[in-house]
């Protein structure tokens, strides 16, 4: 048997009321043999039976396609009835009953919901049983369209899970990808940015140390979009955002030179910082600049180019609040909500990038056991950094 027809004759005895199906057919017909059949154009196999008459046939079991009045139903699409072989004008010299010693017998073809014939719902006995247009004969019609259905659902749920194991497996595969991406990124971009800086260094012509400054500013784009690309990777493939907390040094040594190079990379911009940091917080000062970076490239990307981008930073007694605020168009209410999702980027005609840094940025936030808000007013929008000292611990954030 072929593994198709061996799958199509599981499937049948994968329905758990095949069972009961049969052995209602047995009670309503009087009949005493019942099976559900997978015929195709050569071959005739029995997928499921039920033999109170010593027929001889077992599931699996094979008989020549061409003896069976099966076949006919199957070319012509259409139930055969007899009720007493010996006066049917038909049947009676036909050879299957007088092969098979049969005097009564029914098939109803199962059809599939595409039109495709599977097999037939048939029943034969010895002696004369009045089947046609009987109590059993109706019960066979419909049981061979509850068959039907059944072997579609089957399928539609085999395709959707193949679907989805196809989706998964490139889904494991994308997220590989971007992981060696994201990690092979990095040399790379660090020569070009060690080299543009001790160029711009040396004494350069104006148009030279023009074309220096966007080499610096676009290493410095891709430097941050490597380390997005793998920390997004980590997040999904399950490693999460790992923190390595310091508890004694100064906030503002991690956050000053990251305003200071955004405001070297982006001379046309004005950028203004305030810092109100009254203690050291314990955080992963890697992390928490390169969350300011993602806000400060969101803001520079998004806001109003002659408006001003304020950089604050605070810390007390209550907590750690790190914001970033430009001005311009408001974001949408409908774009709120999936502003931190991975690879959204609302309006594509005004959003650049993956749409990833704001994503990175609050699996961050929640790695400190903080969050990200937002808020839009007065024309000004403002990602705001929100960490209370009382829960920031290290912690594996792992996004499902």
């Amino acid at each position: 048997m072929d593994s198709s027809l061996h799958a199509d004759v599981t499937a049948v005895q994968d329905i758990s009321v095949i069972s009961s199906i049969l052995r209602v057919v047995l009670q309503t017909t009087g009949m005493g043999f019942a099976a559900v059949a997978r015929v195709t154009e050569d071959r005739w196999l029995a997928c499921e039976v039920l033999d109170q008459v010593g027929f001889g046939l077992k599931p699996g079991d094979e008989l020549p396609v061409k003896t069976t009045l099966c076949d006919e139903v199957r070319g012509a699409h259409a139930e055969i009835v007899i009720d007493h072989v010996a006066q049917d004008p038909v049947y009676a010299d036909h050879h299957t009953p007088r092969l098979y010693g049969l005097q009564s017998y029914i098939s109803v073809p199962i059809t599939l919901a595409d039109g495709s014939f599977f097999g037939t719902l048939c029943a034969i006995d010895a002696k004369p049983v009045a089947i046609r247009d009987s109590a059993g004969h109706h019960m066979c019609r419909l049981f061979a369209e509850l068959i039907g259905r059944h072997l579609d659902d089957q399928r539609m749920a085999l395709s959707a899970q193949a679907e989805l194991a196809e989706e998964k497996a490139m889904a494991e595969l994308r997220e590989q990808f971007m992981a060696v991406l994201g990690h092979d990124l990095k040399n790379p971009v660090a020569a070009v940015q060690s080299g543009t800086r001790m160029l711009l260094k040396e004494p350069q012509s104006d148009k030279a140390r023009f074309i220096l400054q966007y080499m610096t500013q676009t290493a410095a784009r891709m430097s941050e979009l490597a380390e997005n690309v793998a920390d997004l990777a980590r997040c999904r493939m399950g490693a999460g955002v790992l923190l390595n907390i310091e508890r004694e040094r100064p906030l503002r040594e991690t956050i000053e030179p990251i305003v200071e190079e955004a405001c070297e990379t982006h001379p046309e911009r004005t950028i203004e910082a305030r810092y109100l940091l009254h203690r050291d917080v314990p955080v992963d000062h890697g992390r928490i600049g390169q969350l300011l970076s993602n806000l400060l490239s969101n803001a520079l990307a998004h806001g109003a180019t002659d408006e001003p981008i304020l950089v604050q930073a605070s810390a007390d007694a209550d907590g750690f609040a790190l914001s970033v605020e430009n001005g311009g168009e408001p974001i949408p209410d409908a774009e709120r909500a999936r502003l931190f999702q991975p690879y959204y980027r609302g309006d594509a005609t005004r959003t650049k990038g993956l749409g990833i840094g704001l994503f990175i940025a609050s699996q961050i936030a929640r790695a400190h056991g903080g969050r990200i808000e937002l808020h839009c007013e007065n024309g000004r929008t403002a990602f705001t950094f929100i960490m209370p000292l009382q829960t920031a611990r290290p912690r594996l954030t792992v996004v499902e």
